[in-house]
């Protein structure tokens, strides 16, 4: 098996490059979610494969936003929100959700099955792994991104033996 290899030279440890941390993170399969926002005009939304697990008691989650980006000043303001977690057959609302310069979410999700959640009020699209409604409890400044500390408030509903979409190596898989 072919390795890329970086040389620091002389032994001293530079500081890794994006190259470098790019070239290592996309050999990490993550899976794939949709995050979805409401507030009094608009649903926003993204793709995200940073979403995650962190406890089981209580049931939290976690999220990195890229800071300065619509979503992050949003999450700011409303801390409610829905997650779904993708099946392997919704790449193309993972892509939509990915475009830059995307429309509205509701615009996104408009010939596709999609409900909104009681406690969230966010959109959260029918058919994948799982839907959650959350809400914030600490954001953290993490370098470029914020990272979303929530509680879970609910399990909207858990998919039936689907296979999940993941991302890996800069493709959907």
């Amino acid at each position: 098996m072919p390795y890329r290899r970086y040389d620091f030279g002389s032994g001293v440890q530079l500081p890794v490059t994006a190259e470098q941390f790019t070239a290592a993170l996309t050999e990490l399969a993550a899976g794939v979610t949709i995050v979805c926002v409401h507030d009094e005009d608009d649903d926003v939304g993204m793709t995200s494969t940073t979403f995650s697990s962190i406890s089981l008691d209580p049931p939290l989650v976690g999220l990195a936003v890229a800071t300065q980006s619509y979503l992050d000043e949003l999450l700011e303001r409303q801390p409610r929100w829905a997650a779904t977690i993708l099946a392997a057959g919704q790449r193309t609302v993972a892509s939509r959700f990915a475009a830059a310069g995307r429309p509205s979410a509701r615009l996104l999700l408009a010939d596709l099955p999609h409900h909104r959640g009681e406690l969230s009020g966010g959109l959260i699209v029918d058919g994948g792994l799982a839907g959650l409604e959350c809400r914030t409890v600490r954001r953290v400044p993490a370098g470029d991104h914020t990272f979303v500390l929530a509680e879970v408030l609910a399990v909207d509903y858990v998919g039936d033996d689907e296979e999940p979409l993941l991302y890996v190596r800069r493709r959907y898989r």
